[in-house]
């Protein structure tokens, strides 16, 4: 192994921009039947037992550390789906989160502070 090379692959990992991701998770669950609003209720509250946090109604947000935690949480997702509607999991990188611009009451808002740098152990 080259010196350099050597001396990428060691040390404490740097939290990329690139690297780290963000899950969205947008459903359209039925809510006619009592139970039907009994399951949309109960996602809604595994998603936030997992560490979601509620954007809308149907929209979910978590930060991740990387493709390898975003695949895990998806399979945590995928554990807990109700029997009926539509659930959509979507992925970016915290450099594409950056850019989102959000409209509340006709104004423009300042973008969500991103959480600060995991140290990993």
């Amino acid at each position: 192994m080259t010196a350099a090379l050597h001396k990428a692959n060691s040390g404490p990992r740097h939290l990329s921009g690139y690297r780290i991701m963000w899950m969205l998770v947008t459903f359209d669950l039925p809510v006619e039947t009592k139970t039907q609003r009994y399951a949309a209720t109960r996602f809604r509250q595994r998603l936030l037992d997992i560490g979601f946090e509620m954007s809308q109604l149907s929209n979910y947000l978590r930060f991740c550390s990387g493709k390898e935690q975003f695949e895990s949480y998806a399979r945590q997702i995928e554990s807990i789906l109700p029997e009926w509607g539509d659930i959509y999991i979507f992925q970016f990188t915290d450099r594409q989160y950056e850019n989102i611009i959000r409209f509340s009451d006709q104004a423009r808002k300042r973008r969500k502070k991103n959480p600060d740098q995991l140290a990993l152990f």
